[in-house]
Parts: structure tokens; sequence; C-alpha cells
């Protein structure tokens, strides 16, 4: 059994800090104090808790917050889960709590970044959940030791509409393709030279096929992304 719900405790916040540094290495994502600040003022932070044992433990956490005013929108921060419980549905199934959180308080848009080297994210946002790219930014975060392992932060931009989920492009609409490695974070551990080539040869082409004004339409996990005109 598995239950989300507000983290709305001093103890559940700090849990939460401590499994999201587990994640995400020795920078940390977001402190305490923030995870407690946006709690308290009405934004979205919640725990994934794993019951089955018959000891409950948290095994993901979500975090958003409110756009700009009028605009209906909402920008999530995070969301992650421990390596051992990704593959299983978890993961949508956090997400799409968040979709009904936003739906119950009128929000018709959620935004995010991810780093376009991570397959499966690139899979997950752009062909399960049916998210949108909105731009693509060099170094948006500039370099730290998280995610990106030390590696400059590069980021794709995507939107979720809730009402109005992007379809997989059709065969004949794909006029261009872009490969990226199956498990970059694997190589980052591996071969953090190889994985550097991968993030600036992504980069010229990432930037060479959008400035040409193709727009990227989907991903597939063998071809890699889809751009359509």
């Amino acid at each position: 059994m598995r239950t989300i719900r507000d983290l709305d405790t001093v103890e559940l916040i700090i849990e939460a800090q401590s499994l999201l540094d587990s994640i995400r290495g020795p920078e940390r994502v977001i402190d305490a104090g923030t995870l407690r600040a946006l709690e308290q003022s009405g934004n979205y932070v919640v725990g994934l808790f794993d019951d089955e044992s018959g000891a409950e433990r948290m095994v993901g956490a979500s975090v958003a917050f409110f756009g700009v005013p009028g605009q209906r929108t909402m920008h999530s921060h995070i969301t992650a889960l421990v390596p051992e419980y990704r593959g299983r549905g978890w993961g949508r199934e956090l997400k799409e709590h968040q979709r009904q959180w936003a739906f119950s308080r009128e929000v018709g848009r959620i935004t995010w970044t991810f780093d376009p080297l991570v397959a499966r994210n690139a899979h997950f946002f752009l062909t399960i959940l049916g998210a949108r790219v909105t731009g693509y930014s060099v170094n948006n975060y500039g370099i730290f030791g998280g995610g990106d392992a030390g590696d400059e932060s590069d980021r794709l931009d995507v939107e979720w509409m809730l009402a109005d989920i992007a379809k997989h492009p059709a065969t004949d609409a794909v006029v261009e393709t872009l490969e990226i490695p199956s498990d970059i974070e694997g190589m980052r551990l591996s071969d953090p030279d190889a994985a550097h080539e991968w993030r600036l040869r992504l980069r010229g082409e990432m930037e060479d096929l959008l400035g040409r004004g193709l727009r990227l339409g989907g991903f597939d996990v063998k071809r890699g992304y889809l751009f359509i005109e």
C-alpha cells in the first residue's frame, strides 16, 4: 500500500530534505526551511510513502509552487523517487496527484525543467505525461554537483497543459531525430569526460535544430528526440 500526503510537520519536512539530499547528492536542491515555508504558504509539498512492509517509509517527494498571479500556473521544482522504487508507476502516480491537486485550485498549467541528456526523464515527461517542450537553456543553474555530477546544467523547459495532454507526433511529421545515451547517469560515474562530450554534442545539435525553426515534438526511446516543423 502507498499513500501521498502533505508534509505538514517539521519532522516530515526534515525527512523529505534528507530523502532529496540522498537522491541528488551533496549540492542540496532545497533546504528544510524553504520546504516548510512553501508548505505553510499553501504550495504543493507532499511525500510518497510505502506502507507495504508494515513500517511506513517515505520513498518520494514532490514540491511545486504557484507561478505569476493571474496566469493559473504552477512550477514543479522537484519530483523524485528513491532509485529502487522507480519503474513501478509510482512516479506517474505522484505526478497525477500533483495534476489533480492543481486542478482543484484552478491551475491549468504546470511548468518545470529537466536535463535533456536523461533519457528516462525525457520518456516519462514527454511520452508518458504528455508535457510539451517550450524552450532550451544552456547551463541554466550553473555548475553544481547534484544531478549533473559537476557538469554544466543545460535544461529543457516544459509545460504540462493539464486539460490538453500533448500527443506523440505522427511518424510522417518527424523531420529530424536527435539520439541521446540510454544511461547518462551511469556514464557520469564511469566516464565523466565522455558524459561531458555528450553534453557539448547535444548542445550544439539542439541549438542547430531549434535555430532552423524546428520544434521538439516528442521523444522515442530508440530514436531520441523527435523534431517537427
